[in-house]
């Protein structure tokens, strides 16, 4: 991965818009029916799970874990064309970081994808624990369903979700906390780095949960979670999103 200028002054992720990225921009794509189920967790149950120089980013003392199905739409190299194997269904499972730099982030612990070339090359470029798997995805009304199961060597791992948005838009603390974020940590090549992405504020709603039977959250290493109701639970029709390059985070 190569370096380049990052942002060199803090983010707030509750409520601030995104700083320009850094050149040069990579990728744009969609993320379009996603959905957001979030367990509130003790940082310190998750800490060893994050890459050096990065902590869990907490609110009202509490970090999530999220698990989020979508739909990937349109992946094309930034100014340029559309690529072949762009366009896929995902669902990761994810924790809230932030830098020494005030940098908001995500680290993802699981991301299922059904194109194998997309997890190939985000696995060799960006160090990023793609899993090739087999998924599902269909609406009935305003219901959407999405069901997941891993393939390949790895951990094995399945999750079934049904959610329907219900109630009007919300954008409150927790809302931005867990979504206005600008970009991803990665532990790659012997370094963690900050990926920076910019995208317009989710537009969510509340949602709720028909179906929930997953086991990607345990096949990460984060336990039984999944066997309560999440704490929260939005629905958002989607946002398009742009990548830019990569910055080194200074490690201890």
């Amino acid at each position: 991965m190569r370096e380049t200028a990052g942002v060199d002054q803090p983010i707030d992720s509750l409520g601030a818009d995104p700083l320009p990225l850094p050149r040069p921009h990579l990728l744009t794509q969609q993320w379009l029916d996603v959905a957001f189920l979030h367990w509130a967790v003790d940082p310190d149950a998750v800490r060893h799970l994050l890459p050096p120089g990065v902590e869990p980013d907490v609110l009202d003392g509490r970090t999530y874990v999220g698990l989020i199905p979508f739909r990937l739409v349109g992946t094309a190299v930034a100014g340029g064309p559309q690529l072949p194997w762009g366009t896929f269904l995902e669902t990761n499972v994810r924790l809230y970081s932030v830098d020494a730099a005030g940098r908001r982030g995500v680290v993802f612990r699981c991301m299922a994808a059904e194109r194998l070339p997309a997890v190939a090359a985000a696995r060799a470029a960006f160090g990023l624990p793609y899993r090739w798997a087999a998924m599902r995805f269909s609406r009935d009304g305003e219901q959407r369903r999405y069901s997941t199961r891993l393939r390949g060597p790895g951990p094995a791992g399945s999750s079934r979700v049904a959610v329907t948005p219900a109630g009007p838009p919300v954008d409150g603390p927790l809302e931005r906390f867990l979504t206005a974020r600008w970009g991803l940590h990665v532990a790659h090549l012997g370094r963690t780095w900050h990926l920076p992405t910019t995208h317009v504020a989710w537009p969510l709603r509340r949602a709720e949960v028909q179906e929930l039977d997953d086991g990607l959250i345990a096949a990460t290493g984060l336990g039984d979670l999944a066997r309560r109701p999440p704490d929260h639970v939005a629905f958002s029709e989607g946002v398009a999103a742009t990548f830019g390059g990569p910055a080194r985070v200074p490690t201890p």
